[in-house]
């Protein structure tokens, strides 16, 4: 066995200590976008590989059996690419991802299917608004120009965004409840606008937006070519053929 994880997100580094503990083969990739991304206690690589041709080379010279695909769950090109070079490799893949988020009493979610369409619900007067989506995007929001933008972001960007009226927020999560109410309140925060990224770590904003009542324009998650997915390490154990503990020694 021989397990390529396609990671960057919280539960690609909880598989990866589940594989380390077991002493199961495995290799950790990040596509590198992030400056500092997190050490792995697996053999790490950092960068793209070439499409889907250049994954399914990889797989191949790397002798890969199984692929985890749990990149983030708006990681469409990668997560494709990952279906077509593991189906042409004639390995085994599965999704480790993240069950999305749903309203509950007191959100006021305008759900839209992407970016452009985010951009577009922002056809409005001027307002203060949150921009969680991410530092490759945001561009795309200088076609309204009128809003004042708070951008929290993982790293500075190496050039400013070509928004006229914004600020940003260097922060990673895990965030709270607390700190993002803070954040809201200090900026005057009256719209949000975030992918449906699911999971505990970000979903603090949302709970602080219904808290004050706030808008939430909600980006979808794109459409995906039909594969396995789960949601917790455990299951991708049982995938690869082992126990969810690891074994111990009880002193006998």
């Amino acid at each position: 066995m021989n397990v390529l994880i396609l990671g960057g997100t919280s539960e690609a580094s909880a598989l990866a200590r589940a594989l380390a503990e077991r002493s199961i083969p495995a290799l950790f990739s990040y596509a590198g976008r992030v400056a500092a991304p997190r050490p792995q206690p697996l053999p790490t690589r950092v960068g793209g590989f070439g499409g889907v041709v250049g994954l399914a080379a990889f797989l191949t010279d790397k002798r890969i059996t199984h692929l985890v695909d749990a990149t983030h769950p708006f990681a469409e090109q990668m997560s494709r690419n990952a279906i077509t070079a593991a189906r042409q490799s004639g390995i085994r893949v599965i999704a480790l991802t993240r069950p999305p988020w749903e309203p509950t009493s007191g959100d006021r979610w305008q759900r839209v299917a992407g970016i452009n369409a985010a951009v577009s619900a922002l056809a409005s007067p001027p307002q203060r608004v949150l921009l969680a989506i991410g530092r490759l995007h945001l561009a795309a929001f200088a076609a309204q120009p009128q809003h004042h933008y708070l951008l929290r972001l993982v790293d500075r960007p190496e050039a400013p965004p070509p928004l006229p009226h914004h600020r940003v927020t260097i922060d990673r999560g895990p965030f709270t409840m607390d700190g993002d109410l803070a954040l809201l309140r200090e900026h005057g925060v009256e719209r949000l606008v975030c992918k449906n990224s699911g999971g505990d770590g970000a979903v603090s904003k949302l709970t602080a937006a219904r808290q004050l009542g706030l808008p939430v324009v909600m980006i979808e998650r794109p459409a995906l070519p039909p594969r396995q997915e789960v949601h917790v390490v455990e299951d991708v154990l049982a995938w690869l053929g082992h126990e969810s503990a690891p074994d111990t020694d009880l002193g006998v």
